[in-house]
């Protein structure tokens, strides 16, 4: 066993890999850069001296054995996989912050009480197939992933096939779930600008926001821009817009927290001179609190319908996403705001806006993030970048949570 190279290390080999000419690093499931990546990271969490194991749906697992074989295992890590032309810290961070947290607990303080282990998680962006969380999904059981096989990319490529083409048999029945994590620990970015504005070193995290996903169609009828005239018109981007405004302006008033987004719009004929007959837009819409959300949307569909009816168009408002909110364990959250003011960090809690693969292991067991900040609060790009410095922040907190969760007899005796 070799001491590892530290998190920034290991980020700054991972960010060779699939380097796209475009800018950034594109690596999506199952492709070829996605296999380099998992091949180097269980290369890394061999040289950390880990045990290594790929499960059926290539999630990569670096394991640090602990001496009571009847407790429950802590685990940590993120995801692989990238969005097109993403950035070098968006999963990547929580993957080698991992690795190195692991390899220095074993060089320091050798084996542990509780089995730890790393993951890089196979897939969690959705950027290659209409599907997301395929690597904690399947861990967790808590994705339904019917017909998921068939699903097919942009090429015309079936999941089914590239996972064949990368090595795995979907048909050999084994079985990707676990029963035997108690803990989930993951280190990421912010993705947003909170912490970098208030000049906070670590974010702990109370709840990854629930979200609902909405396609509005609006169902008006197409006229001579010069000929129809004003009061007998069927403007379906007219209402559209009553509709995009009020949404805005509904989601400002709440507060608390809430945002609401749209952020695709199509208008069919889409020629200068002709009324629109047609609108689609999306909507998304997010809050830590189901309630609240249930409540907001409950809202918006009234409202849409009285703005359809003032301009005789017809709507309609389909839910293609429902994700309930993740809470986050209390106990835990505790423990790394008293971990955090003990190494002298500023500190604060704070919800993910963003979905991320804590959020499928909240509902099985104790699940905690820890956020670093982001430079400017950009995510998913080229521009994406977290300072050395906090990323060594980062991991030396994840590092002493997962000793106090791991060695110590208690795992939540206080600190």
């Amino acid at each position: 066993m070799k001491a590892s190279k530290g998190t920034s290390g290991l980020l700054a080999e991972l960010a060779t890999i699939g380097e796209d000419p475009r800018g950034g690093v594109t690596r999506l499931l199952y492709d070829s850069a996605w296999r380099q990546a998992q091949q180097t990271v269980a290369r890394m969490m061999a040289d950390a001296g880990l045990a290594v194991a790929i499960d059926e749906v290539g999630n990569v697992y670096g394991k640090l054995a602990g001496s009571d074989a009847a407790a429950s295992h802590v685990l940590t890590g993120s995801h692989i996989d990238t969005v097109p032309c993403g950035g070098h810290y968006d999963g990547a961070l929580g993957i080698a912050a991992g690795i190195a947290a692991l390899s220095q607990l074993q060089l320091q303080h050798g084996q542990p009480r509780r089995t730890l282990e790393v993951v890089s998680f196979c897939e969690e962006e959705g950027s290659r197939f209409p599907l997301a969380y395929w690597g904690s999904g399947n861990v967790t059981g808590s994705k339904r992933f019917d017909g998921a096989l068939e699903a097919k990319d942009t090429q015309g490529i079936s999941l089914r096939e590239a996972m064949i083409g990368a090595g795995f048999d979907p048909d050999a029945h084994r079985q990707s779930k676990r029963t035997d994590i108690g803990m989930y620990i993951e280190l990421h970015i912010e993705q947003g600008e909170v912490m970098e504005r208030a000049q906070c070193d670590i974010g702990v995290v109370d709840a990854i926001c629930g979200q609902r996903r909405y396609f509005v169609a609006i169902e008006g009828r197409s006229g001579h821009a010069g000929t129809t005239p004003m009061a007998i018109r069927e403007d379906a981007l007219a209402a559209g817009a009553e509709m995009l405004v009020w949404l805005r302006q509904a989601a400002v008033e709440q507060g608390d927290g809430l945002v609401a987004t749209v952020g695709k719009l199509d208008v069919s004929p889409n020629i200068a001179n002709v009324i629109p007959g047609k609108v689609r837009f999306s909507v998304d819409i997010r809050h830590r609190d189901e309630a609240v959300i249930t409540a907001f949307c409950e809202r918006t569909f009234e409202a849409f319908n009285e703005a359809a009816a003032r301009h005789s168009c017809g709507m309609t408002m389909s839910c293609w996403l429902n994700e309930r909110p993740a809470p986050m364990d209390a106990v835990i959250q505790e423990r790394i705001a008293r971990l955090a003011e003990w190494k002298g960090y500023s500190h604060m809690t704070l919800s993910s806006g963003a979905g991320h693969d804590a959020g499928l292991f909240a509902p099985h067991c104790a699940c905690a993030m820890i956020f670093v900040p982001s430079q400017g609060g950009i995510s998913h790009s080229p521009l994406e970048y977290t300072a050395p410095e906090a990323i060594a922040r980062g991991t030396e907190l994840l590092t002493e949570l997962l000793y106090q969760l791991a060695y110590v007899e208690d795992s939540h005796e206080e600190i």
